[in-house]
């Protein structure tokens, strides 16, 4: 068994997705770090208030807007994602229009005019930056994005979801194709990871986050694998990452039940420690024989009866035994 499939096992096994209101969780991760790498400093906590609550971050409303976007994109990808619908050039430019809405920019070139808030495709040759890789002209991105919208189709009606290690290889192929064409004059980068996203969700696989804190390593993978024309680097990249983030997760979901376990232990402890210390003896007394009797315990403890029957009241009473069966033939439950 791969790495992926040993650590997503242990995550089933553990059921952290159920503990978790797990579709607000990831995406409000989502959409913090996704946002975060393009510059955003909008905090989740700060996204949770204003999805939730409409109260504003001290932050740009450019960076508001950036979020509040995103969010709408998110949820009508995963809309389209649980119908299957098939992907097509429009269908990739509506999402960006709802991503781009209050942050896009309108263009005036030789080619003729377009908007990126309106999600149309762009009409000018861009770059990573001063000195940087120039993508494809824009002449060959309407034919190029129409090809890879059939490629990707025909692999997400032939891929089977049981096959988990393929599908996040294809999601992250299709962000790494997408990112390779560059669609838009603005909001690639974060087309390509909502895109990832959406096949991860059509396929019911636990989404990928691409950490804000690995933003170097990542747009270093992507660069090194657009300069030797060859995914691997950057497919590897976000598959570690993925196992990374997983990992992370099971170890804080793991140190979060010790503590609960521990707090509990404390909680009884402290409890114990109130007793008086006849109480106490017929506790422990009970505790390590769980089918000694009255008669037994008056016997070891040397106390009168009335004395052991009050404090079996007050055990009872507080909760730490319980007894059930006969005087004779029933046994105790301590709690």
């Amino acid at each position: 068994m791969s790495e992926l499939l040993k650590v997503l096992s242990e995550y089933d096994r553990l059921g952290i997705k159920e503990q978790l209101d797990y579709d607000k969780f990831y995406l409000y991760s989502i959409i913090t770090h996704s946002t975060a790498i393009e510059g955003s400093t909008v905090t989740e906590i700060e996204n949770q208030l204003l999805f939730d609550e409409g109260i504003s971050p001290a932050k740009t409303l450019a960076e508001q807007f950036m979020n509040l976007d995103l969010k709408a994109a998110y949820e009508k990808a995963f809309e389209l994602a649980d119908k299957h619908t098939e992907i097509t050039t429009e269908l990739l430019c509506s999402l960006s229009a709802i991503l781009m809405k209050n942050t896009g920019s309108e263009y005036n070139t030789i080619a003729g005019s377009f908007s990126s808030a309106k999600g149309e495709l762009r009409r000018l040759n861009v770059s990573t930056g001063r000195g940087g890789k120039s993508y494809m002209a824009w002449q060959k991105v309407e034919p190029k994005l129409a090809e890879f919208c059939s490629w990707l189709n025909e692999k997400r009606n032939t891929i089977s979801k049981n096959d988990i290690e393929s599908v996040y290889t294809l999601s992250f192929d299709a962000h790494y194709r997408l990112v390779y064409i560059h669609p838009w004059a603005d909001g690639n980068g974060i087309m390509s990871r909502l895109l990832m996203n959406m096949i991860q969700k059509e396929f019911c696989v636990l989404p990928s986050v691409v950490k804000k804190e690995k933003r170097a390593e990542y747009i270093k993978s992507l660069a090194e694998s657009q300069e030797s024309d060859n995914p691997k680097v950057f497919l590897d990249f976000m598959l570690n990452h993925h196992i990374e983030n997983l990992l992370e997760q099971i170890s804080e979901y793991k140190k979060s039940m010790s503590d609960d376990t521990l707090k509990a232990q404390n909680d009884t402890l402290n409890d114990t420690i109130k007793l008086t210390d006849k109480e106490r003896a017929v506790f422990e007394l009970i505790k390590s024989d769980l089918n000694i009797n009255t008669d037994k315990i008056v016997e070891k403890t040397g106390f009168g009866r009335a004395t052991v029957m009050r404090a079996i009241k007050v055990l009872k009473e507080r909760g730490f035994i319980d007894r059930s069966g006969s005087k004779k033939t029933g046994s105790w439950a301590v709690k």
